[in-house]
């Protein structure tokens, strides 16, 4: 008897809240592969559309366009992903003004262990929306609590850190929230002191 009132409770909730839970979670999958898709083909245009241009502006703008299509899609599959989750919670029965206090513990405990992280990831979005330096560009960078500075040219620029490769081929890593300080080299217009030896009889 009980068994069968267990059985039918649970089709009862099936048929209501059961359904919208897996309606919920196959719209979150499929907006995420949605979302891919469009990530995909917008990439795919900016490519086409430097193909015939200069190869190494081409890797810098598309780079840079490939990062904002990343961080975009990124943001979006979050928010969706965390409304979701929370009107999941809300079919089994979650109160979720019960869950606010310890979710915000957590939330605290979280962000104090990642924090690191989370400036890397915010310095790496300013400097790709703002274009302070790109794949190519000889750059200096300084690094907080180290006196001697970075130099090299710039390789990859990621969200989280940038890449150089010195004069002597080491790559080095440099973790974009510990950047203090960028020069660029190579922006716009560059000097260099040439020495060329002349024969005094010439």
């Amino acid at each position: 008897m009980l068994a069968a009132r267990s059985s039918f409770d649970f089709t009862t909730w099936f048929r209501s809240d059961g359904l919208e839970v897996v309606l919920l979670i196959l719209g979150a999958v499929l907006f995420g592969r949605l979302v891919g898709w469009a990530r995909g083909l917008i990439t795919t245009r900016i490519d086409k559309s430097f193909r015939h241009g200069d190869d190494l502006v081409r890797s810098e703008d598309t780079k840079h366009r490939h990062a904002l299509a990343q961080v975009i899609s990124w943001v979006l599959l979050s928010i969706v992903y965390f409304l979701v989750g929370i009107e999941v919670l809300k079919r089994f029965g979650f109160e979720i003004g019960a869950l606010v206090a310890p979710a915000a513990v957590l939330g605290a405990a979280l962000g104090f262990g990642a924090q690191r992280i989370v400036q890397d990831l915010l310095a790496g979005f300013f400097l790709i929306t703002e274009r302070q330096y790109g794949y190519g560009d000889v750059v200096r960078i300084n690094v907080s609590g180290s006196t001697e500075a970075a130099e090299g040219t710039v390789e990859a620029v990621t969200l989280r850190i940038t890449r150089l490769r010195n004069m002597d081929g080491e790559l080095i890593s440099v973790p974009n929230g510990q950047i203090i300080k960028v020069t660029n080299l190579s922006k716009d217009w560059a000097r260099a002191v040439v020495d060329v030896p002349v024969q005094p009889s010439a």
